[in-house]
């Protein structure tokens, strides 16, 4: 089954609906279908065939979703990257993947040639240059796939070396979309969402369960996101959704002046990280239940566990900090360094099984049996379920600071500072200690007046003595990799080598 088949329902009964919604640029699902099928048959005529990779190194834009969702329907695979990339980055990506075309901005194409590597390089078509084929006279049937042949490829961040290629089938994106209707957000044909975020990570993926249900999808179209923009579109558009923000966005969101006309708003889908406790109970506060948290990575789509808007009304912290419940149709387990279950409420890497977890790494076996030994997908995260039975993420494994030989999780002593109302911005890493092993770290974006005396005296009110800071570091903005994720290998080597 292609994942394209999700949409056949909506296409007959929503054919003069609004599907995709770009400024003045509108298709209705009708338009949206003819459009694809006649994209499928222009990538054809290319010389695409079954199974051939086609790169989209765009910013969200009209074109996004329809080629997004066109290559798939042709039995061809996806292969987005983020907009925020250089160049080089992608071409790296190209030379893994190997892609028959590349989409991308006019302004991008000299640097990426120059970048590729090999005597035959994939054909780079500038979209400003692009005529989208007019839609075709009549729809033809998606593409007949396996279900297990690879849709899409989702390169990973890259923060601990090269990126990987999560490979998602066609039955991975069925699973993640079910689940999402089923326990995230049931999507319904009256809701309006806004892409706020990149279509090439998470909130392209939310584009199927909601075209699914017959929705309206529409993409900001704005360069950079905004705040009080966001809220100007919310009101302007009756926005009922927004497919996906990172725990930063949230945070923007309460830096903003407060406004009406945004009570269409009834659901919010955040994850990409984790919130700190502070940030979702002022967010909830301000805007109601609306917010519902999702835990998943590249390799597990959408999915693992979630927290339901109405969970997060009058919760506890214990509650709050937890990424919620496992999701349905999949299984975790929390495994120690020796793949063994650990008691039930200890701490260990979190382990997951289900429809949802990726074929494995684009031609990369050796990533690929490392992660999914056993038949479960090695998250790399460390957790625990708590009290409640919901699942508790405390950190990548390769972040725990390592001190005396105890273990410091670096969201702990993050929530905390968080908490400070002078923080703004606040990660924490090790550094290398001749007489601990690893030392607390903490790089803060503060109001100015904010001061390394104050941040030790807040530390000592509020954390055990073994995890307060030893070092502390302001700094303007914390760097942060293309999808909005604090860099903290890069501050650990900046002030490692500093040190």
């Amino acid at each position: 089954m292609n994942v394209y088949s999700m949409l056949a329902d909506a296409i007959r009964r929503r054919k003069d609906e609004s599907a995709i919604s770009y400024g003045k640029n509108r298709l209705t699902y009708g338009e949206f279908d003819l459009t694809c099928a006649a994209l499928g048959d222009w990538l054809a005529a290319q010389g695409c065939v079954r199974g051939d990779r086609v790169l989209v190194f765009l910013k969200n834009g009209f074109e996004f979703p329809v080629l997004l969702m066109a290559i798939m329907r042709a039995g061809l695979v996806v292969v987005p990257t983020n907009a925020k990339l250089h160049p080089r980055e992608v071409a790296w990506i190209a030379g893994d993947a190997e892609p028959k075309l590349i989409f991308t901005h006019r302004e991008h194409v000299d640097a990426l040639d120059a970048a590729l590597e090999g005597e035959e390089k994939p054909r780079i078509i500038a979209i400003e240059d692009f005529s989208m084929p007019q839609p075709a006279p009549r729809s033809s049937v998606p593409a007949e796939v396996d279900p297990d042949e690879p849709a899409w490829i989702f390169y990973t961040s890259g923060t601990t070396g090269k990126p990987k290629g999560a490979t998602l089938s066609h039955r991975n994106l069925i699973a993640a979309s079910v689940n999402c209707l089923a326990d995230v957000f049931a999507f319904v044909e009256s809701d309006r969402v806004l892409h706020v975020a990149p279509l090439s990570h998470g909130s392209g993926l939310y584009l199927i369960p909601s075209l699914a249900r017959g929705a309206l999808n529409i993409v900001y179209d704005r360069a950079n996101f905004r705040p009080d923009e966001v809220f100007d579109t919310i009101a302007r558009e009756r926005i009922t959704a927004i497919a996906f923000v990172a725990p930063t966005m949230i945070v923007r969101f309460l830096e903003a002046a407060p406004r009406d006309g945004i009570g269409s708003l009834r659901g919010v889908i955040y994850g990409g990280a984790t919130i700190h406790l502070e940030h979702i109970r002022a967010a909830v506060a301000r805007f109601g239940p609306i917010f519902h948290q999702l835990y998943g990575q590249g390799e597990s789509p959408m999915t693992i566990s979630y927290l339901p808007g109405a969970a997060h009304l009058g919760a506890d912290d214990e509650t709050l900090v937890s990424a919620g419940y496992v999701r349905s149709g999949i299984e975790v387990r929390i495994l120690d360094e020796n793949d063994r279950d650990v008691p039930l409420g200890g701490d260990g890497e979190i382990c997951v099984r289900g429809d949802v977890v990726m074929k494995g790494y684009w031609r990369n076996p050796d990533a690929t049996a490392k992660a999914l030994r056993g038949g479960w997908l090695h998250t790399g995260d460390v957790g625990h379920f708590d009290s409640g039975g919901r699942l508790r993420v405390l950190d990548r494994r390769h972040d725990t600071i390592i001190s005396g030989g105890t273990n410091i999780y670096p969201k702990e002593v993050e929530d905390v500072l968080a908490a400070h109302p002078a923080v703004r911005e606040v990660i924490a890493f090790g550094l290398p200690d001749s007489e601990w092993g690893e030392s607390v770290a903490v790089a803060l974006v503060a109001d100015a007046g904010m001061t390394e005396t104050a941040v030790l005296d807040f530390c000592r009110d509020h954390l055990a003595r073994f995890k307060k800071p030893k070092h502390v570091f302001f700094l303007e903005e914390l760097p942060k990799n293309a999808y909005g994720k604090v860099l903290r290998r890069t501050l650990r080597e900046r002030f490692a080598a500093g040190s």
